[in-house]
């Protein structure tokens, strides 16, 4: 699987979470680093989750939900609900990133460094996640005692 590296600008809250737990906590924290607008959908949410700016909506999943967004994070413990709201968000022209399986998401997160307005994302195809991260590591450490100059 091939995905086009591009930033997106999610500032204008067109972003939606499904799920509450570990998973969606973890993308929920990424993306506080760039909107305070996102909204997450679930029955029930981390203490962290809880911690962020979003808007939470303590509810079951519903079709009607995706109305409006741009992106979504597909983030359930239900690996066929993952696949039916994949499904719906397709429907709805809706780019989406089922996080449990790569092979049906739209896109894929990347390793992020991120320092003032300066963003550095280092992507893989979503299946080498471990190596994306040691090599934004890798940057990370360099920018920061000076060897990589980004002033």
């Amino acid at each position: 699987m091939d995905f086009l590296p591009i930033n997106i600008r999610i500032s204008d809250g067109k972003v939606l979470i499904v799920g509450g737990g570990k998973v969606a906590t973890h993308k929920a924290k990424i993306l506080a680093r760039f909107t305070k607008h996102a909204v997450v959908i679930a029955e029930n949410f981390s203490e962290e989750i809880k911690e962020l700016s979003f808007k939470l909506i303590e509810k079951k999943y519903d079709s009607e939900d995706l109305k409006g967004y741009r992106l979504v994070f597909i983030c359930t413990d239900d690996h066929e609900l993952n696949h039916e709201i994949k499904r719906q968000a397709t429907e709805q022209g809706i780019l989406a990133s089922v996080c449990d399986d790569t092979s049906y998401c739209d896109f894929v997160s990347p390793a992020i460094y991120k320092k003032d307005n300066l963003t550095i994302a280092v992507g893989t195809d979503g299946k080498q996640v471990k190596r994306a991260i040691a090599v934004r590591n890798q940057i990370k450490e360099k920018i920061e005692d000076g060897r990589i100059q980004i002033d």
